[in-house]
């Protein structure tokens, strides 16, 4: 019968039969893990991580440096290094042949130096035989051209084959070093990114939407609006992803490609963590995030790790930006990954000890900036401060990546002076180890909002600016001194005090039923223009923006928007505070009996009518402000806000952060002077853990300066 088959009928029977396997392999795995009594679910040691990516299969051949490499981890208080990540052409040099004696000589011999080991498996990056062997694990692009071999993030995570490969080699590591006691911890892959647009990924895109939509064409075609343009589909399979060539003009097929790429890049994960977990339940998996890097929903893909970590490389010293906004910027993607598991400490698996190779001017952090900028992290809830990476190589694309050791090769440089102090300075910090932020006040931030508005036919291309427009948020609560989370709008709000909806233009089903809520029950919520403009399809809501009910909820319809060209101002007047500056977006308001209008436009055609509005219910608020209005302006409704609510603020210098975190009824509030000159901060009671000093009201933080004060 087989035989009568065309190729790629028995390829589409190959590729079932491969995923009916699979499914049932990783349902088995997670069944006998979830029977284990002794799981690992988050990482909780008695001091911080301190260490590094470490790459000794570069250097097997100058044992002398091997021996070296252990002598300045003792010096720089390096407890941790991160391995095997970019090693598999050296643990599996060819198919089916594995070489990992080299590695466990490596791990055995820091071992013996107390120095513990995050081990990686190398599905971050394939080696050469398996791309010239099986062409179909390399990526498609979206003009459907086949990649050659290179790069790193080069392979498709749908490819039988390649998921084969990796179930191979994982089953051997696990198996070879998943009862030694130096591996605390399973890194998988590395920096998920990417798309691949081959034909097992069209086909099972395909898939995914016939599921998603209940095998109901029609109701694809309705959700996606496909009789503009007479785009209607027939079937499932005349659907193609957005291809740079061919259908890109139906927003609901450019978002749903984002949401599978980012399901099935989770799926692959789930597959990676089930191997792993058959073996070593005991031992807990993460891998390395990149911000708020726009191509997968992290919310999503956290789900089955047991810890969540991130790759850190801020923009220092710039032209663009102080750096003051540079750290806060920085601050806001610690709290984004924080919250993404929030009831335990992230990692902040990777850092610059000095420059990057990849930045547009790659610049040299100013004495005290790693200190500032590592302890940073750890103020914002990481147990971990670790580096990209230990030692310098010696050629190829990251040569000149900094490093803790440099091509000089000694430990007498500034970067490894200040490497060494730090690690000596996380000794003193050990028992905020396990302690969390608890933060009365949440942004919310959604990957949903952040491609529809990418994605948009409207506005400003150049204003848009999702991602700024809820950092520039984040920034001016924290100047006021709270400490903030950045969750999901999908997320339970109960805990919050005061929730920051900031451009929320996509809502998520149950989304304003659930504001509604949190505004009964007290709470206070803040809501800014284009907010609730269109549904999880991208379907426009009808009867008035904002939709899902929260007009009603805000007692305001937004009847138009105005787009503001760069020089274009407006300005609105309160009553109770300054005047405020609007750029870029004005909504015209038609406002509800019984809402009360803080500021109104002075300028243009709405003239008069209101910008910024609130409504209470009961005991809580829900306050709209329908214009991009400045930092001062935004900085007063806060704090207006964070008053009625009863949440403390705190009057801090220009440039200072203030973080705390807490267990146990213990609380250690940080304070960072991301400036250069010294600051004085005062209402400050307490003993400075790393200085030893009793302050009692006035704090000195000098330029770069760092205190960690225990109340």
């Amino acid at each position: 019968m087989l035989a009568n088959l065309t190729t790629d009928e028995k390829d589409a029977i190959k590729i079932l039969d491969y995923w009916f396997i699979m499914e049932f392999l990783n349902q088995q795995s997670l069944k006998k893990y979830k029977e284990k009594e002794k799981m690992a679910k988050q990482i909780r040691y008695d001091h911080f991580l301190h260490g590094g990516d470490y790459n000794p299969e570069q250097w097997l051949d100058r044992p002398d440096i091997l021996k070296k490499d252990i002598e300045y981890f003792k010096k720089a208080h390096i407890n941790t290094v991160s391995m095997g990540m970019f090693s598999w052409a050296v643990l599996e040099p060819e198919e089916g042949k594995y070489n990992f004696d080299w590695l466990e000589a490596v791990i055995n011999n820091l071992y013996k130096e107390g120095i513990y080991t995050i081990l990686s498996t190398p599905s971050g990056a394939r080696p050469k035989w398996m791309a010239d062997k099986y062409e179909e694990v390399l990526r498609m692009d979206p003009d459907r051209t086949r990649r050659f071999f290179g790069g790193r993030h080069n392979h498709c995570y749908t490819s039988p084959v390649y998921r084969e490969k990796i179930f191979n080699i994982n089953k051997k590591l696990s198996e070879r070093f998943g009862k030694h006691p130096a591996v605390i911890l399973w890194h998988i892959s590395n920096e998920f990114g990417g798309e691949c647009y081959c034909p097992h990924c069209v086909k099972r895109f395909q898939d995914y939407l016939a599921e998603k939509f209940d095998h109901d064409i029609e109701k694809l075609n309705k959700a996606w609006w496909t009789t503009f343009w007479s785009h209607t589909y027939n079937d499932f399979s005349q659907i193609e992803p957005p291809y740079r060539n061919g259908e890109f003009s139906i927003m609901g097929l450019n978002l749903e490609w984002k949401r599978f790429t980012t399901w099935n890049m989770t799926d692959y994960m789930k597959a990676e963590i089930a191997i792993l977990k058959e073996r070593t339940p005991q031992i807990p998996v993460t891998t390395n995030f990149m911000k708020e890097y726009d191509g997968l929903d992290y919310h999503k893909m956290q789900q089955p790790l047991d810890v969540v970590s991130w790759d850190s490389y801020p923009r220092f010293h710039n032209d663009e930006e102080s750096f003051s906004d540079t750290m806060t910027e920085n601050a806001f993607d610690h709290a984004m990954i924080r919250c993404l598991k929030k009831e335990q400490p992230f990692m902040l698996m990777e850092s610059a000890p000095g420059l990057v190779n990849w930045h547009p001017f790659n610049k040299m952090k100013r004495p005290g900036v790693h200190r500032l900028a590592s302890l940073q992290a750890v103020a914002l809830g990481s147990d971990t401060v670790q580096y990209f990476q230990w030692r310098k190589g010696r050629g190829s694309f990251e040569q000149y990546h900094g490093a803790v050791v440099d091509h000089l090769g000694t430990d007498d440089t500034r970067v490894f002076r200040e490497v060494a102090d730090l690690g000596g300075e996380l000794k003193k910090l050990k028992d905020l180890a396990g302690t969390v932020v608890k933060a009365p006040v949440a942004v919310l931030y959604d990957w949903d909002s952040l491609w529809a508005t990418d994605g948009m036919k409207g506005l400003a291309e150049s204003t848009r600016n999702y991602i700024k427009t809820c950092r520039k948020a984040y920034r001016n609560l924290s100047a006021l001194g709270v400490d903030v989370d950045v969750i999901s709008s999908e997320e339970d709000y109960s805990g919050y005090s005061v929730i920051v909806a900031p451009m929320l233009y996509l809502l998520h089903p149950h989304v304003g039923e659930r504001m509604k809520q949190f505004v009964e029950q007290g709470g206070h919520l803040i809501a800014t223009y284009v907010t609730g403009y269109v549904d999880e399809n991208q379907l426009n809501y009808l009867g008035g923006f904002p939709g899902d009910g929260l007009k009603d909820l805000f007692g305001v319809i937004s009847e138009e928007i105005d787009t503001l060209y760069p020089s274009d101002r407006n300005r609105v007047h309160f009553a109770e505070m300054p005047e405020g500056e609007v750029r870029d977006y004005a909504e015209v308001l038609r406002v509800a009996d019984g809402t009360n209008v803080l500021g109104t436009y002075e300028q243009d055609y709405y003239k008069g009518m209101a910008a910024v509005t609130e409504r209470t219910c009961q005991n809580g608020s829900a306050m709209y402000i329908a214009a991009r209005l400045d930092d001062a302006s935004m900085q007063h409704l806060y704090a207006r806000t964070l008053k009625k609510a009863g949440v403390s603020m705190y009057k801090l210098p220009y440039g200072v952060e203030r973080h705390t975190r807490e267990a146990d009824g213990m609380r250690y509030v940080f304070y960072l002077n991301d400036t250069t000159g010294p600051q004085i901060v005062s209402g400050v009671e307490g003993i400075d853990l790393l200085t030893g000093e009793v302050i009692k009201g006035i704090l000195t933080l000098e330029p770069y300066g760092v205190a960690c004060v225990k109340e």
